[in-house]
């Protein structure tokens, strides 16, 4: 699908499905178009090409957008979006107008026990805590048995924790709830906890729709695997033994020999692909720490002025500022051309590194 306003290209060439009872998730910086392709499947954007169906009834295209009201879409906001003058109970049952009262009754009451808030019925939003108001908006949401919901940022006013405990809580509810959801969001660890499908957008484009798995481990796109984790894409170039020569020694993979000699590409480093070594030869200077609970997060300058991050757990601090020999231990590579995209056949089995030369003189501990 494609979506401008005037001149300004918002959304090109966007294509994904969701399979029934699958939870979806948009991934991106602000202004990369995630937010517009939720309204215009939503009903309240119209589309310059493409179209959007919703159980296989076409319901937008370039000449007709069905309403909003009449697409059977549920839509959970970030600010919420309650009504303040009604109470929770009837907040819940707003859109379920042409349900009998029995059956407004029994839908409230069982969507208050799945989310965790029995008994709230008569409460006012101010009397809720903001947890408590997303969950009563989701519930609203959820009252009409929507084909599909979609949710906007939806746990972007909350605390850290409470948006992690949330995510699992909302995916169980919708799984529950035999519900096809789509998620825009721009925290990782909210996606990768909810979503069966997630993809990154960039300048209105989707660079890749995956699984979470896929999108980490083997991201299609140099800008994927810059957004997705903490990564460092270092710059290599392949010898004529079909070794890439690198700041970090010599990296052996098997695809490698399919690429030409000389080219330069680009490689994927994650911190858990570095390990603390102090009998590697691979030195560098701790430049920042920081915490993560059971580990630390260092950022090292190697010799070449080039920083890498590396993981240590945290009881076995190291400072700023010290000398730390490094070991590569990849997994898996994963290589970039100069378009950006992925060389083919790198995650059939992990590469292998040798050792920097022996020349490479040890640095002195700080």
């Amino acid at each position: 699908m494609h979506i401008s306003f005037g001149a300004q290209h918002i959304v090109r060439g966007v294509s994904l499905m969701l399979e029934q009872g699958e939870i979806g998730c948009l991934l991106g910086p602000s202004g990369c178009g995630k937010t517009t392709l939720l309204r215009a499947i939503a009903g309240f954007q119209n589309l310059q090409s493409g179209s959007i169906q919703i159980d296989s009834n076409e319901v937008s295209n370039n000449n007709y957008t069905l309403p909003a009201e009449k697409r059977g879409v549920g839509m959970v906001f970030q600010d919420f979006a309650l009504f303040p003058h009604l109470n929770v109970a009837d907040n819940i049952s707003f859109g379920m107008r042409k349900a009998s009262s029995q059956e407004r009754r029994q839908r409230v009451d069982e969507l208050l026990d799945r989310v965790g808030l029995p008994g709230y019925h008569k409460r006012f939003p101010h009397e809720l805590s903001g947890g408590q108001q997303q969950r009563i908006a989701l519930a609203r949401a959820l009252a009409p048995k929507p084909g599909l919901l979609l949710l906007d940022e939806p746990f972007s006013s909350l605390d850290a924790e409470l948006r992690e405990r949330l995510a699992v809580e909302v995916r169980e509810l919708l799984k529950k709830e035999g519900i096809t959801a789509l998620l825009v969001t721009h925290d990782q660890q909210e996606a990768f906890a909810m979503a069966d499908k997630a993809g990154v957008m960039y300048q209105g484009e989707l660079l890749q729709w995956d699984t979470p798995y896929q999108l980490y481990h083997q991201p299609r796109h140099q800008l994927v695997a810059d957004f997705i984790g903490h990564g460092v894409l270092l710059q290599g170039t392949v010898n004529t033994e079909g070794s890439l020569a690198s700041p970090l020694g010599m990296l052996e993979h098997p695809s490698l020999q399919q690429v030409a000699a000389g080219t330069p590409v680009s490689f994927l480093v994650r911190p858990d692909d570095v390990v603390p070594d102090d009998n590697s030869r691979l030195r560098g200077t701790i430049k920042a720490r920081g915490f993560r609970g059971a580990h630390n997060l260092y950022t090292v300058e190697l010799p070449s002025g080039i920083e890498i991050l590396t993981l240590s757990p945290s009881h076995e601090g190291f400072s700023v500022g010290s000398d730390i020999g490094l070991r590569p231990e990849f997994d898996h590579l994963v290589v970039f051309a100069a378009d950006h995209c992925e060389l083919p056949g790198f995650h059939d089995q992990a590469p292998t590194v040798q050792p920097l030369p022996s020349v490479l003189p040890k640095a002195k501990s700080a």
